[in-house]
């Protein structure tokens, strides 16, 4: 079981929002959290938005990885968007992103959050995992593909 799949639960997927900027996407995933967590919508936001000031978080390819940390999460956390429609993310390759992974850890993250960010990046970067991202219709759908992916022994 790869990292990534501990994260994923049906309630942390969404499939198909409708969001045109960054910010909307951001409130969106706050509200989830708020409503799962407990952890307020706003924390939420600023937490991804002030990491996002520092650099995009879009990789490329159509896929971004906004992180950030919260005070008082015990453990990560993690939501799967999928975009109605692929939207600006300042991506080094310049192409709009429709994947996005939110990755939420602790404020004294580990290197386990680093290791989760990794795995994120590498999963991501395996095209036919993309590919099939991009065309599922449902939950279970991206939920399996996730859980199936495994990842690549590191040296």
């Amino acid at each position: 079981m790869n990292l990534i799949s501990k994260l994923l639960s049906p309630g942390h997927v969404l499939m198909d929002l409708e969001a045109g900027s960054k910010k909307r996407v951001f409130e969106q995933v706050g509200l989830l959290f708020e409503n799962s967590l407990g952890i307020a919508r706003s924390e939420v936001f600023d937490s991804l938005f002030g990491r996002e000031k520092l650099g995009s978080t879009g990789l490329g390819q159509g896929v971004a990885i906004p992180h950030g940390r919260i005070k008082g999460l015990r453990e990560a956390a993690g939501v799967f968007v999928k975009l109605a429609s692929p939207i600006p993310f300042d991506a080094p390759d310049s192409k709009p992103v429709g994947l996005i992974f939110v990755l939420l850890v602790p404020e004294r993250a580990t290197d386990l959050h680093l290791q989760i960010l990794g795995e994120l990046a590498q999963m991501f970067s395996d095209k036919s995992l993309r590919e099939s991202l991009m065309s599922v219709q449902d939950t279970d759908s991206v939920i399996g593909l996730i859980a199936a992916w495994k990842p690549h022994a590191s040296d």
